[in-house]
This record gives C-alpha cells, structure tokens and sequence, in this order.
C-alpha cells in the first residue's frame, strides 16, 4: 500500500516514526495509553455517589482524523487500560477511522498477568515489536476475553496470537 496513512495511540517512539516514514505514512498522533496511566483524573465525573467515566471527553484526545482514511492503527494496551463502558466506544472510534482492508492491531493482557500496564511499545520492523521495561503497575480492570474482544469488532474480523509474555496480539480487519 503507498502513503497508508497510521493511527499510533500510544507514545511514539522514534523507530516507530522511521520505520513508517520510510513507507511514506501520513502519522497521527493521539498517545492515550500515557494519558490513562498518569492523567486518567480529568475523564471521571466523581460529583454523584458513582464516579462516571466521561467517553465524551476521552474520544476528544483524538486528532481530526477523516472517516475511512486510515491503513492502520496501533491501539497498544489502551482497550486493558480503559473500564468496560468506554470499550466500545473505543472499538467503534477506531473503526470509524479505519478503511476497508485496515487492521488495527492492539495488545490485550491475559488473565494471569496482573502488572505491566506501563510497559511500552514500539515497531522494531514492519514485523517486529518492541517493548521496554517489564512495566510492574498493575492493570486497573478485568481482562477482556477473546469472546469479548470478537464482540466489540462487529464491523471486522479478529485474529487473537497469543505470545510467551502472557500477551496477546490481536489484529482486527475492517471488513469492506
């Protein structure tokens, strides 16, 4: 594919940004992973007996992306690091900016992999992740399942490899 257009949530790491350069990607930028882990205050409403997640306010982080535009986006391990009732709408924002044919490809932990909601990632090669430390801060939320995962992408179809790490890769395909 020539000039995809990319989609990183996560902090961008300068090996990922040369690695889609040199495919002549357009970039966007919307690092939600690091606003979850160190600033995730501003998206509760906490004034009710219930705190209440604001997905209003958490779908604005992203750029102004045109529907269909983008090859592919890397959604890291934002959708382990969000509670349930934003999931969806994540998935749904995701695909909306996805063309038919686009994969997004994210991380999701298994359930015996309490800690690591910190670790970072980056593209090594087109191929190849990378991952910095072990990160040792625990995920806030349950795992999301397979079943669960397949559920949130209606609109694709969703292949799940599971990695040594206690991690599993999913690539979701928008269907056309």
């Amino acid at each position: 594919m020539s000039n995809p257009q990319v989609l990183d949530c996560g902090p961008v790491f300068q090996m990922t940004v040369d690695i889609l350069l040199r495919r002549h990607a357009k970039i966007h930028v919307a690092d939600l992973v690091t606003v979850m882990l160190h600033d995730e205050s501003k998206f509760w409403d906490r004034h009710g007996k219930v705190a209440v997640f604001r997905n209003d306010i958490f779908l604005e982080q992203f750029p102004e992306i045109p529907a269909g535009s983008v090859s592919a986006i890397f959604g890291w391990h934002l959708l382990d690091l969000v509670p349930r009732e934003m999931q969806q709408d994540l998935v749904d924002r995701w695909f909306s900016y996805l063309q038919p044919g686009g994969g997004l490809f994210c991380l999701l932990r298994e359930p015996r992999l309490g800690t690591g909601s910190d670790t970072s990632w980056w593209l090594e090669s087109l191929t190849t992740l990378g991952s910095g430390h072990d990160g040792r801060r625990p995920f806030s939320y349950p795992a999301i399942t397979n079943r669960e995962m397949e559920k949130l992408v209606s609109e694709g179809n969703v292949k799940t490899f599971l990695t040594r790490s206690g991690r599993r890769e999913i690539l979701a395909i928008k269907q056309g």
